[in-house]
């Protein structure tokens, strides 16, 4: 799509003026704007972030009489392309994020159109209610774009789709006035003609309009139900009240701009239990279908053997290898919901019976409690995002054919068509979705790079539209028309009705300003493409090293925007998006500046922009979207590798220089003290360290302890034990919390092990973090060497230290086989405790201080990235008397030394004010804490004013020593 835009000075200032949101129009912003899930990308001219309906009509007014278009925008995760455009976007998620009201007895909720939908539903728990439609991005899709799109999901059989839930919208016209769009009787739909506004038009035209066209909408539209494509003429050519406000569920924002929403709520069930049967091939999964449907159940979902796969590789999901039996080629998940368990169980029974008697499967899971399903589900709603990571550069899985729906009773043969014509143009894909309602999102990998690859993919999209017409299906069920699909409309619902579509988006938007190209008059689906527009990289020599296809561009441009980082929780990402609600605070975000900067003609010149310094600068490094996003953006590196480039062109700042020696500064502390914490606590220190090096004075400092972890194992004497061990005397647990490494010491002696300690130098992880990648790399080669002369495992107590060596490592000293070996040596010292328990090595005493008590335990964040929390909580639970319970609360807002920092500060309380410090502020005075990372225990005595203990201490508290 090309639009002639004016000149943008003239309209930015208009929008300054008139709106109380923020107004952008920088290159960074536009950029990350540029792009949604889709596989597609349009340069806005601006993106405005509106605060209330008032910001939406003055912008769409300054809009349309600068001539500008208008696309509304919800978390950007739309798969066809409907949030992409020119023009002006505006971002609802920002602030227009509120529950106005919820009135569980009319079983309503009014809702600003940024609301998140589990946002909605949480609140609408307590009252035993939820919204029905039961997206898969559910944690970060928007009702707002839940009603452009007019959204399902996997409850559809049940609970149908948005346009079934929508009650009333506010809404603001392509002219910028405001209605209210809601059923109304003839009489009133008479009063509203007769004004002389647009809205008036609508209610005096539309009329006429489904009048001269009834054969065409009683004819022209796909047979099959679970539509979300086109204008739905049918809704107001059905007997009634004439309804608006679902008229324009689904159309994408092409024809106004919704601010407030009125929704039904339904009664949420009280139970569900699934049937998980396992099948050996995709195909004998489909032919499960129809047996599961003939028991009425809530839902039945397919994920095919591509998306298993892919999920055993993700430390998110491994909870899902232990409970599955064999390597089913598909898994078909059937659920039941209701009030009574008893009865829903037997419906399970029920299923499985069928199977087996059919032959259909060869082993059925039953899923009954949450605990029982938990594994399950969260893969099964990860399933874009897994079948996502399976793409290679710019080879993809992509949505153009992937939103097809056909009466479930043909689902098993049109799917077998539909795989004949993929093996005949060569490609492959990955499936899964909606058995219930016959809807499968399938999708084939595809080139966008190569011209030939993209005439294939418009080949397959014009076979795949005639295919699902034979079958009375549609073209899209629930994920829209967008760009993607949009250019077939004509085809798919015949001249007259297509064009009466037209005649309604004139009618409703004369000047062609909200949001054009979608549904109808829209460019060849082919136009826009995402990997087309970007031209290639420039030169850039990397320190440290990118092991995927196109470099340090390609892991950035992994990011396929499916927006999982805008999540409010469970997890941990993305602690900074939490804060501020921002995209460009979020990884997608970040990714995507990234993505910009690198493909520059001079990427690293471009590394020094501050805009993108302004981008990068809030990401706390916590490593969750390693493992958390799908695609494994690892933001952290990214970062860290964007920092040594920015400090090339701009310097060092003091305060990174002296956070990246933090080991010499904690060894001169530890050598001076106890007179080295005096200065530190003296207010004019404070103030003064915070004016001239950046380190903030509201925090408390880390004592040094004179009586260092290396001073003290010097000194120690203990007997010969039967293997060695190699002890990481990191730089916090030797200066500055030498107690803990002296229990694991203990502990581990005791269980047989010689100990021996490294205690020559610094990982290099904090230099790393402050991208000193030439003083990090140095840092590193020499543990590495050192490690290298050492025996047996590695263990040691800081997480971020001790799995550096397993993963940055292999980043700085790329080549150095020596690195490999040492990271296959590093375990949690947890696992070999825990052993030795088992073992009976240690002996654990029943009458320990513990015994009684309740332990709470919080991960450090790169733990949960690199291997987990199992083996910590493995160890705790091992200890008499003990109630143990993992929080879920995600990062604490640390992050090493970026809570020190000043400008950082309120960011990191923020971080931990979201879920971890309210958290511990439930929990009774004698519920123990627990914590792993030094940066989590420092900021829980600051924020919450709780003592919290390395779990290592506690098990030495339990162990009987004599």
């Amino acid at each position: 799509m090309t639009a002639v835009l004016p000149e943008t000075g003239d309209l930015r200032r208009t929008l300054s003026a008139a709106v109380e949101g923020e107004v952008a129009f920088d290159d960074y912003t536009r950029h990350l704007f540029s792009r949604d899930a889709s596989m597609y990308s349009i340069m806005p001219l601006g993106v405005v972030f509106p605060r209330h309906a008032g910001d939406v009509a003055e912008a769409v007014r300054a809009a349309g009489q600068a001539g500008v278009p208008v696309v509304p925008r919800g978390a950007g995760t739309s798969l066809a392309g409907q949030t992409v455009g020119p023009g002006l976007v505006l971002d609802f998620s920002r602030h227009m994020n509120k529950i106005v009201d919820l009135d569980p007895r009319a079983r309503t909720a009014l809702v600003e159109v940024g609301v998140v939908q589990d946002q909605l539903n949480q609140a609408a728990a307590p009252y035993g209610l939820m919204f029905g439609p039961d997206t898969s991005t559910s944690n970060r899709a928007t009702i707002g774009g839940m009603i452009g799109n007019n959204s399902a999901g996997s409850g559809s059989l049940t609970f149908g789709m948005t346009i079934d839930h929508v009650r009333a919208l506010d809404v603001v016209l392509a002219d910028g006035s405001t209605a209210r769009l809601e059923p109304v009787s003839e009489q009133e739909r008479a009063r509203r003609a007769a004004e002389p506004t647009l809205e008036g038009a609508l209610y005096r035209e539309l009329p006429g309009l489904v009048r001269d066209n009834a054969e065409a909408i009683a004819t022209g539209f796909p047979p099959f139900w679970r539509r979300a494509c086109g204008y739905r003429l049918d809704r107001l050519a059905a007997p009634g009240e004439f309804d608006l406000a679902k008229f324009v569920v689904g159309a994408e924002g092409t024809l106004v701009v919704a601010t407030h929403a009125l929704v039904d709520l339904v009664p949420k069930p009280r139970h569900t239990v699934y049937a998980v049967g396992h099948f050996a091939s995709t195909a004998g999964a489909i032919a499960a279908t129809e047996d599961a449907l003939s028991c009425e159940p809530a839902q039945v979902e397919l994920m095919d053997k591509t998306i298993l796969d892919l999920s055993r590789q993700k430390i998110e999901y491994a909870g899902l290898g232990d409970i599955l039996k064999g390597d089913p080629a598909a898994l078909l998940f059937v659920s039941f919901s209701g009030d009574d368990r008893d009865e829903l169980t037997t419906k399970l029974d029920e299923v499985s019976r069928l199977w087996q008697r059919n032959g259909h499967g060869y082993h059925t899971l039953l899923a009954v409690t949450p605990a029982e399903q938990t594994a399950l589900l969260k893969v099964r709603k990860s399933s874009l995002g897994l079948l996502m990571a399976a793409g290679e550069g710019t080879r993809r899985p992509l949505a153009f054919v992937e939103d097809t729906a056909v009466d479930p009773k043909h689902l098993a043969e049109y799917t077998d068509r539909f795989r004949g014509v993929l093996d005949r143009h060569g490609l492959t894909a990955g499936f899964y979705g909606h058995c219930s309602v016959g809807c499968l999102h399938i999708r084939p990998f595809v080139d966008l790079a190569d011209p030939d690859q993209v005439t294939t993919m418009r080949a397959v999209a014009v076979e795949i539209k005639d295919l699902v017409a034979e079958y009375g299906g549609v073209n899209s069920s629930e994920h829209g028309d967008g760009l993607a699909r949009s250019e077939f409309n004509r085809e798919i619902f015949g001249p007259e009705l297509y064009e009466a579509m037209r005649s309604v988006k004139r009618l409703f938007d004369p000047d062609g300003v909200l949001n054009p190209g979608k549904i109808v008059d829209a460019p060849p689906m082919t136009d826009n493409l995402r990997d087309a527009a970007l031209p290639p990289a420039g030169p850039l020599r990397t320190r440290l090293s990118f092991e995927v296809v196109g470099g340090m561009r390609g892991a950035a441009d992994r990011c396929m925007n499916i927006g999982l980082c805008r999540k409010s929780g469970p997890g941990v990402m993305c602690p900074s998006y939490i804060a501020t609600r921002q995209e460009e605070h979020s990884t997608r975000g970040r990714a995507n500046a990234l993505v910009k900067a690198l493909s520059e003609a001079d990427p690293k010149a471009a590394f020094g922009d501050e805009r993108l310094h302004e981008i990068l600068d809030l990401c706390l490094m916590c490593k969750a979207c390693k493992s958390e996003c799908p695609m494994s953006v690892d933001m952290s590196t990214l970062k860290a590798e964007a920092l040594s480039h920015h400090h090339d062109q701009h310097g060092v700042p003091l305060r990174s220089r002296v956070f990246g020696a933090i080991r010499s500064l904690n060894r001169l502390g530890s050598a001076t003290a106890p007179l080295s914490n005096l200065p530190t606590r003296l207010p004019l220190v404070r103030r003064l360290l915070e004016r001239t090096v950046g380190i903030t004075a509201a925090r408390p400092l880390p004592r040094f302890e004179r009586g260092n972890l290396i001073r003290w194992h010097k000194g120690h004497r203990a007997a010969e034990g039967r293997e060695t061990l190699t002890f990481l005397a990191d730089s916090f647990t030797t200066y500055t919390e030498p107690h803990i490494g002296r229990a694991a010491i203990e502990l581990l002696e005791h269980a047989g092990w010689t100990v021996e300690l490294a205690s020559t130098g610094c990982c290099g992880r904090s230099s790393l973090s402050k991208g000193l990648l030439d003083q990090a790399k140095a840092q590193a080669g020499a543990l590495v060497a050192a490690l290298s002369d050492t025996e047996g495992p590695i263990v040691g107590c800081e997480p971020s230290c001790l799995f550096t060596l397993r993963d940055e490592h292999r980043a700085m000293l790329a080549g150095d086989e020596r690195v490999d070996a040492v990271a296959a040596r590093v375990k949690q010292v947890e696992e070999l405790l825990a052993e030795a328990v088992a073992a009976g090595r240690l002996r654990l005493r029943a009458d320990s201080p513990l015994a009684g008590k309740k332990v709470v335990f919080h991960g450090h964040c790169h733990q949960k990235a690199e291997v987990g929390t199992a083996a910590t909580m493995a160890m705790l639970r091992l200890i008499p008397g003990v109630e143990v319970v993992e929080l879920d609360t995600g990062c604490c807002g640390m992050a090493g030394s970026f809570g020190f920092e000043a400008e950082h500060y309120e960011l990191s309380m923020t971080v931990g004010s979201d879920r971890l410090f309210p958290a511990l502020a439930a929990e009774p005075e004698d519920t123990i804490v627990a914590a792993t990372g030094v940066s989590c225990r420092q900021q829980i005595f600051h924020g919450a004013s709780r003592q919290a203990w390395h779990p290592i201490e506690l098990l030495r508290e339990a162990v009987d020593l004599s």
